[in-house]
């Protein structure tokens, strides 16, 4: 009896390997679909923006309008930031 318990123990790591080992392959797995569906998209937009010149100036043109909007949303909040600290210095 003393011999069948190393034997268990053996076998019960044997199957925590296995366990682990399969769990890391399916997160391999997981990773590597979604770098293969990223790359397809990248495929996909390089054929699209090659086909249609005119979309990439499109982007580009939302791009700039992004950014200058974001710079007018940062102007803005530190405006209201400023105006509510002297609104508190004020009461204070």
């Amino acid at each position: 009896m003393a011999e069948s318990e190393p034997q268990e123990e053996n076998y019960d790591n044997m199957l925590k390997v296995v366990e682990d080992l399969n769990r890391d392959l399916e997160k391999l797995l997981e990773e590597m679909e979604k770098l293969t569906v990223q790359a397809a998209w990248m495929a996909y937009d390089m054929v699209v923006l090659r086909t249609n010149p005119d979309l990439a100036n499109s982007i580009r043109h939302l791009e700039d309008a992004f950014l200058s909007c974001k710079e007018e949303i940062k102007k803005k909040w530190q405006e209201v930031l400023t105006e509510s600290e002297g609104e508190e210095q004020k009461k204070g």
